[in-house]
């Protein structure tokens, strides 16, 4: 009967060479070596498994710090709490890999794929993910305070509450991508496409988002004080409720079609208008913008309560009133964007920009 031919595999140190595991079987592979090796207790740390094929490996927990796993296998494997701290992953396949809570502060991650991989509270300070490809990835809760995401695909990837603080998302492709609540304070986003994005109570305080293509975004509630929004494309996108204040090139255009929401001040509270899609408008100079037409929907307190008033009479036109449920229109319209202050219903789109005119 013929014998299965013993193979032996050594695992080196990627610095000194020396070999700090090795194992000998029958049909010997590299994954049983790496966790016979996480078994015995073996020092893997700075460990050479450059290529390996370590496909579906449960590597939970395993401390692999430092280790040179360039275009390694991880397809579907289990690192779940594992410590990969400084450890080079440069071109590794991660697809569908269990990250959650796994240790990776430091490390590099350049063209790594990592498609729908769950990387939930995972540890990616300071991590390089140039160009990594997380599309649909699981980064709930993740801590990427000052990681390198520069031209990161992350479509359609889950954000929720994750801790961006700082990071480099520069060219970064985050197109339907969800960031509830997530804290992007002084992140860099400049050129980035976030159309469609879910930005709703999203902290982007003094982020740049100059260049950045925010289309059909959601920034409901989102803080954007101090934000550089010089040239973004907003067109489309929901800014109810958004913190505007001190954000740099944030002129809101106008919309040029449909019916949209306005909001004026007037006699000490807000007025809420639909511009009707037959209105005409303009934008202004300044962040007001006008239109000839509007229909009342509701008249609030400053701090966003109903008043119990109907009606309230316009600050510079005593004559002129602002009652629920009836459309109030200026005949003598000017659609002159550059004269400031021609006639017109004057309004802003963002509500508190209203409250603090």
């Amino acid at each position: 009967m013929e014998s299965t031919k013993q193979i032996k595999i050594e695992i080196r140190n990627r610095w000194t060479g020396s070999v700090v595991f090795e194992y000998t079987k029958e049909g010997n592979t590299i994954t049983e070596t790496v966790l016979d090796a996480i078994r015995r207790g073996a020092d893997l740390c700075g460990a050479n498994l450059y290529g390996a094929d370590l496909r579906d490996a449960d590597l939970c927990g395993a401390d692999l710090c430092g280790a040179d796993l360039r275009d390694a296998d991880l397809c579907g494997a289990d690192l779940c709490g594992a410590y990969l701290c400084g450890a080079d992953l440069r071109g590794a396949d991660l697809r569908d890999a269990d990250l959650c809570g796994a240790y990776l502060c430091g490390a590099y991650l350049c063209g790594a794929d990592l498609r729908d991989a769950n990387l939930r509270d995972a540890n990616l300070r300071d991590a390089n993910l140039c160009g990594a490809n997380l599309c649909g990835a699981d980064l709930r809760d993740a801590d990427l305070r000052d990681a390198d995401l520069y031209g990161a695909d992350l479509r359609g990837a889950d954000l929720r509450g994750a801790y961006l603080c700082g990071a480099y998302l520069c060219g970064a492709y985050l197109c339907g991508a969800d960031l509830r609540d997530a804290n992007l304070r002084d992140a860099n986003l400049r050129d980035a496409n976030l159309r469609d994005a879910d930005l709703r109570d999203a902290n982007l305080r003094d982020a740049n988002l100059r260049d950045a293509d925010l289309r059909g975004a959601n920034l409901c509630d989102a803080d954007l004080r101090g934000a550089n929004l010089r040239d973004a494309d907003l067109r489309g996108a929901d800014l109810r409720g958004a913190n505007l204040c001190d954000a740099k090139g944030c002129y809101l255009s106008c919309p040029t079609e449909g019916s949209f929401i306005g909001w004026k001040k007037a006699s000490g509270h807000i007025v809420k208008l639909r511009i009707p899609e037959d209105a005409r408008r303009s934008s202004a100079t300044g962040h007001k913008c006008r239109c000839d037409k509007a229909y009342v929907m509701e008249i609030q307190n400053m701090d966003g309560t109903k008043a119990t008033e109907d009606t309230v009479r316009s600050d510079h036109d005593k004559n002129f009133v602002y009652t629920v449920g009836a459309t109030v229109e200026v005949p003598d319209f000017d659609d002159n964007r550059w004269s400031e202050c021609a006639p017109g219903i004057h309004f802003f789109i963002d509500r508190r920009a209203a409250v603090e005119y």
